[in-house]
């Protein structure tokens, strides 16, 4: 399970379908509705959120809003009504191991992307605030 810190208008195709399938897991996880995955690491930024199923719904709206840009067709319906809710903290080393990840991933799937991207700044999810700091204690680095 990945749910980038990243703006979903930075995936490619497979990567941004790959985002809203396992954000819905992840907000089934959060609804205490499966019995697998309800330790992963990735979830804990929203477990610790004031308002854990708000927040991932807020998450996964943004990705819709994405697709929808693209002219994707995702589900919205599958989600609970959008509400305001406070932003995430994410760090600088956070983002930047992901955008590092995703170009990575990019080279092999999508290497137009990957070149266009290089060198730019990574641009966090609406949700996230970006905060001085290292990669999160969460993150698998290898």
């Amino acid at each position: 399970m990945r749910l980038w810190s990243l703006h979903p208008s930075l995936l490619d195709v497979k990567g941004l379908v790959a985002l809203w399938r396992e954000g819905l897991l992840a907000q089934a996880v959060l609804a205490g509705a499966t019995r697998g995955y309800r330790h992963h690491p990735q979830l804990v930024r929203f477990r610790t959120h004031p308002m854990p199923l708000a927040a991932i719904a807020a998450y996964l709206h943004a990705v819709v809003d994405e697709a929808e840009r693209r002219g994707y067709r995702f589900d919205r319906a599958k989600l609970p009504h959008r509400e305001d809710v406070a932003p995430i903290e994410i760090s600088e080393g956070q983002l930047a191991h992901e955008f590092a990840h995703l170009l990575r991933k990019l080279e092999q799937r999508d290497p137009e992307r990957a070149a266009r991207l290089d060198g730019t700044a990574p641009l966090p999810h609406p949700l996230m605030r970006v905060v001085p700091g290292p990669v999160a204690e969460w993150e698998i680095v290898r």
